[in-house]
């Protein structure tokens, strides 16, 4: 009897240590399952998040794709503009100043390069640079018109047509062939030989017909001088070398312009003057 028991006992015991062995395994099991769930989830989500970031790299690439684009599309027409006023701008030299709508062109272009997104800002610059090429041809053809006009009536007067025909000749001869030439007593009130008109034309005095060659013609030179200055007033006007050297005195930027082609006064002007003058007889404010 007592054997039975203890035999019944024994079985118990590892019955119970079976039954612990295996609650300890499933626990294991579930565990890991329980970790492997984890881990699972965790590579979802980050799966998840790519999956996010990458929709939205790619949403972000495609709208940035479609900006330049239209961006792009636009371009053409403001290159194209930039061409006509390069054209304009080469047919206005010494004629009209273009300095100011030069770095208008310029800043324009800076702000189109810059841009990579908004099509509205090229359009708008292209219209810009539109005007300024509508803008060099009304001024030039202004002057030109201007070298036609004068102060009204005929070309000369008291000094006839021979003394006429004799200024004529020495300002074609400083290099203003095309340019009006008129006889007034009209300069400085009748006190100056000559004059040049921000037109484009100048007047003489009917005396001086009867000048030597050589003041004539420096006389002409001087005055031919003053048109180019016109050409370029604006710029002239700001330049800070032009009060340096010549003190902002456009008379004595005329007379070493007279100097430069070859008809000294009796004021001269240094080295440094004259080629700074040169300058202006090209269109040129350094």
């Amino acid at each position: 009897m007592r054997r039975a028991l203890a035999v019944a006992v024994a079985a118990s015991v590892l019955l119970a240590a079976g039954v612990y062995a295996r609650a300890n395994g499933l626990e294991q099991e579930r565990a890991s399952a329980v970790a492997e769930l984890r881990a699972l989830t965790d590579q979802y989500h980050d799966a998840g998040q790519r999956t996010d970031y990458l929709d939205g790299a790619v949403a972000r690439a495609e709208r940035d794709t479609a900006d330049r684009a239209s961006v792009l599309a636009v371009r053409p027409a403001f290159l194209t503009e930039i061409a006509a006023l390069g054209t304009a701008l080469e047919r206005a030299k010494g004629m009209v100043d273009t300095s100011a709508h030069l770095a208008s062109a310029l800043s324009a272009q800076q702000t189109v390069l810059a841009e990579k997104v908004n099509p509205d800002t090229v359009t708008a610059a292209t219209a810009t640079v539109h005007a300024l090429v509508d803008k060099v041809g009304t001024e030039v053809a202004s002057w030109q018109a201007a070298q036609s006009s004068g102060p009204g009536g005929p070309a000369w007067s008291t000094s006839g047509p021979d003394g006429y025909a004799r200024v004529r000749a020495a300002l074609d001869l400083v290099g203003g062939g095309g340019v009006g030439l008129y006889e007034s007593s009209s300069c400085a009130g009748g006190n100056a030989p000559a004059c040049a008109n921000s037109n484009g034309y100048i007047k003489y005095r009917a005396d001086i017909v009867n000048w030597s060659s050589g003041r004539l013609n420096w006389a002409m030179a001087h005055e031919l001088a003053h048109i180019y200055q016109f050409r370029v007033w604006g710029a002239l006007t700001s330049s800070g070398a032009y009060g340096a050297l010549f003190g902002n005195d456009p008379e004595f930027l005329a007379n070493c312009m007279a100097v430069v082609r070859g008809y000294p006064g009796s004021v001269g002007c240094n080295g440094e003057q004259q080629a700074w003058a040169s300058g202006i007889w090209v269109g040129a404010v350094r």
